[in-house]
């Protein structure tokens, strides 16, 4: 069965200015190597719709959303949420869609119309949280997701498996303490976005790791903390918040992951996700800025997700 591959055009007009690392750029480095490579014309593609506000404010209070909106320049220019998050015209129109892939992959995975699916879309999600956008982040894309797979189809048991460079601390907000979800990830630390991680939640597998980690350490991680967790847990479905800025190409982290432990982690994720989840597994962009390693990346992700 194909693997589902979601975007939308409005996804490469949200911008926040020539310097900045989070690109329109990036979407095209992925769908350039994916046509490169071969896969593209093996993906079922399909466009994102917007995310209601039903299901935005299973995860973020109306006053954010009410915030955004009000925030949203309405025509040149950027409003600066933070040092690193900017809005232009086009933001909330991206972020809506970005939002609502991972909504509509869900729909999809669970309703038999593919066993996995990958949002490429931006801006990424992860540091959202119920009241704030941070890290180049507006809404919480994955979180939107699960929290949908649980109102909207009754899923009991969520993973949400993050192996971005940087913690998901929006994601980790949000679900901290709901039992229905376990998160397991990895990430540099101290880094951004420098927020304790020694006591987390019990449902919450957070594995700090020192700059310059690489593939073996990491594997080791996997191996060791996340899969005996995966396997107690037993999800129904997997949502993966995939950066791939962990990669030893990409300067805005410090780690050494390449192609080949992508490949690794999904495969793991996989066979988890085949043995209780009936293969359903919902992938959404998350980081990853060195373009080239970027597309690399993505592409052994799905391969490995679509069992090629």
């Amino acid at each position: 069965m194909e693997t589902l591959y979601f975007t939308h055009p409005s996804c490469r007009l949200h911008e926040m200015g020539g310097w900045h690392p989070e690109s329109p750029e990036r979407l095209d480095a992925i769908s350039d190597q994916l046509l490169a490579s071969g896969l593209m014309p093996l993906l079922d593609a399909r466009t994102a719709p917007r995310a209601t506000r039903e299901a935005l404010l299973r995860v973020h209070d109306a006053s954010y959303l009410d915030f955004l909106s009000a925030s949203q320049p309405q025509e040149g220019g950027y409003t600066s949420l933070d040092p690193d998050t900017l809005m232009n015209r086009h933001t909330l129109e991206a972020a809506l869609h970005a939002a609502g892939a991972a909504v509509a992959a869900v729909d999809a995975v669970m309703t038999g119309q593919a066993e996995t699916a990958f949002c490429s879309v931006r801006p990424p999600g992860h540091h959202a949280g119920r009241q704030r956008a941070m890290g180049f982040c507006f809404f919480n894309n994955v979180a939107v997701g699960a929290a949908h797979a649980m109102a909207a189809h009754g899923v009991r048991r969520v993973a949400i498996i993050d192996f971005d460079v940087h913690h998901g601390n929006g994601t980790e907000e949000i679900f901290a303490g709901d039992e229905r979800v376990l998160m397991c990830s990895f990430f540099q630390h101290p880094f951004f976005p420098y927020g304790e991680t020694s006591h987390p939640a019990a449902n919450m597998l957070n594995v700090p790791v020192p700059a310059y980690t690489a593939g073996p350490a990491v594997r080791a991680i996997v191996a060791e903390q996340w899969l005996p967790r995966l396997e107690a847990h037993r999800p129904e479905l997997i949502l993966v918040s995939a950066g791939f800025d962990a990669h030893r190409e990409d300067d805005m982290g410090q780690m050494g992951l390449v192609e080949s432990d992508y490949t690794w982690m999904t495969e793991r994720i996989v066979e988890v996700a085949d043995r209780h989840a009936a293969g359903r597994i919902v992938s959404t962009l998350e980081g990853g800025y060195s373009l080239s390693a970027l597309g690399r990346s993505v592409a052994a992700h799905i391969r490995a997700l679509s069992k090629l």
